[in-house]
């Protein structure tokens, strides 16, 4: 996927405060679990169905503000709306904006689209859009998402449908802020209610949370705890509602259930499909793999507060003593690309020239035996109940007993698993991370910036005085060439620091049942269903 030439363009509109690019509200030609031609380019003609989507880790919250995990973003992106989006090239184009100017280098313009109201039927306007950000970013909210917008130092309501956003120096990133799901926008009539709940004692997004109203195209129907989300679709959508009456999300932990719900007509996606059953599906006559880029890049985390990970040479010998061309060969059978590094290759910033830490285990043993550490160490691997996870836990258990550490693995429900690793009650863990602004800014401000230690995204509790000003820097630096050299610096330091062991960048892999039509599923991991029907 080539990002650049594109993403360059956008820079050129921001150094020249050029109006943005014409509206585009409507999802591309999709990809369909079908081999037949004409439903794989999309039939227009086709509509409705249930759709069933069966994904091994419920959701956490639908307050978009409150959370940044995948299985909640799949099930809000479809409820909330974002001002502008990005595109299947990861372009910028309008959303609830009809336009947007950077009118000068500190101070970012949208002009709203009119008419269009929140499924309560509370209108959007501008008054809406600053209820938004001004939630997001109020500390007592203590939104994962407010480093988004944690920039903005004023907010203009210049009319109805006019808004204006002021920063103190110049931010390159701002507008990308602005078409991540952390920009969702929410009723002001929800917000005022989640506010008053939290007067009563109740937590931030008690409200929000569990009656989502949002202006997209599904709403809410129902949220048994556990057991599933189901969707309907919004019939008084903006821009034409959806082709299918109503999307279920259901909770099926087990691999082999999710596909043989599919094969039994129960279901219709499986979120996700390991690698390992990619055969069992292409072998089948009722569904087909759906491979999607993704700019994502996994990584096993250290804790670097907590002995012995808190040295620097008992991380770089942990990363020394794993091949990533393993990892990515035997355990996912080819379907990713080994990382060299904290960024994945199309974002952004990355840097393709810089070098990995290479695999070297007798290096590798040298560094433990410098740091002090003898055979025999014992130290945990955290993961969650996903098989991949649990797969490459398994690997470097094995990989680092051949160096003389002793390695106990750890399976936690997901939801806890996310309040685990946010606390730092961990030695070592599996996660990854998608960037899914494609700029560095996302990619990397959040995993290694001091500010965002926990919740945020740094569950490394990684700090380092160089490291935040160079991205501090780089936020605020329009010169395209310049803002990449800095990232370039910042690369080169977690790869010699090692904060994190870079695993690989993956491939996402549905089994999609044959009866459905325009699924899509975005480099940002977003699934996209409005053009989506059953047979």
């Amino acid at each position: 996927m080539k990002l650049g030439k594109k993403h360059l363009s956008m820079w050129m509109l921001i150094l020249l405060l050029s109006f943005g690019l014409a509206a585009c509200a409507s999802e591309p030609d999709a990809n369909s679990g079908s081999s037949d031609d004409d439903a794989a380019a999309g039939n227009e003609e086709g509509t409705g169905g249930d759709l069933v989507i069966d994904t091994k880790s419920e959701l956490v919250s639908l307050d978009p503000h409150g959370v940044n995990d995948v299985p909640s973003g799949n099930v809000q992106s479809n409820i909330y709306e974002t001002l502008v989006f990005f595109d299947e090239n990861m372009d910028i184009q309008n959303g609830l904006a009809e336009d947007w100017k950077q009118v000068d280098e500190n101070t970012l313009e949208f002009k709203l689209r009119e008419g269009i109201t929140f499924t309560d039927g509370e209108p959007f306007n501008a008054e809406a859009v600053k209820a938004n950000i001004d939630r997001i970013t109020d500390e007592d909210i203590a939104s994962q998402r407010a480093f988004l917008f944690a920039d903005i130092s004023e907010i203009n309501v210049v009319d109805d449908y006019t808004i204006q956003f002021i920063t103190e120096e110049p931010s390159a990133s701002l507008i990308f802020s602005f078409a991540h799901n952390g920009g969702s926008m929410i009723s002001p009539k929800s917000i005022e209610e989640d506010y008053a709940a939290m007067e009563n004692g109740e937590t931030s997004g008690s409200v929000i949370g569990t009656n989502p109203v949002g202006t997209g195209i599904f709403k809410l129907d129902e949220w048994a705890s556990g057991n599933f989300v189901r969707l309907v679709k919004n019939e008084d959508y903006w821009d034409g509602e959806a082709k299918l009456d109503s999307v279920t999300f259901q909770v099926v932990s087990e691999d082999n259930t999710r596909l043989a719900n599919i094969e039994t007509g129960s279901a219709h996606i499986s979120e996700p499909t390991a690698p390992s059953d990619v055969n069992r599906v292409e072998n089948s006559d009722v569904m087909d793999i759906v491979q999607s880029d993704s700019l994502n890049v996994s990584y096993i985390g250290f804790n670097t507060e907590r002995e012995p990970f808190d040295d620097v040479r008992v991380r770089r010998a942990i990363s020394m003593a794993i091949n990533n061309e393993d990892v990515v060969n035997n355990l996912y059978n080819g379907y990713g690309t080994p990382a060299k590094g904290p960024i994945a290759p199309g974002v952004i910033g990355y840097d393709d020239s810089i070098e990995p830490i290479e695999y070297n285990p007798e290096e590798a043993k040298k560094l433990l035996e410098e740091a002090g550490i003898e055979d025999g160490f014992e130290i945990t691997i955290s993961t969650n109940d996903t098989t991949e996870r649990q797969d490459l836990a398994t690997f470097v258990q094995a990989e680092l007993g051949k160096v003389g550490l002793d390695v106990n693995i750890d399976i936690v429900e997901w939801g806890a698993y996310l309040e685990q690793t946010a606390q730092g009650d961990t030695d070592m863990f599996v996660l990854g991370w998608s960037s899914a602004t494609g700029d560095a800014d996302y990619a990397l401000e959040p995993l290694f910036h001091s500010k965002n230690k926990g919740n945020a995204g740094n569950r490394s509790f990684y700090e380092n005085e160089e490291v935040d000003a160079l991205l501090d820097e780089a936020k605020n630096e329009l010169d395209t060439t310049k803002r990449n050299e800095l990232y370039s610096q910042v690369q080169e330091i977690l790869i010699e620091e090692a904060p994190l062991l870079y695993t690989h960048h993956k491939v996402e892999l549905n089994a999609v049942a044959n009866t459905v039509h325009g699924f899509y599923r975005h480099p940002t991991g977003d699934f996209w269903l409005k053009d989506v029907y059953v047979d």
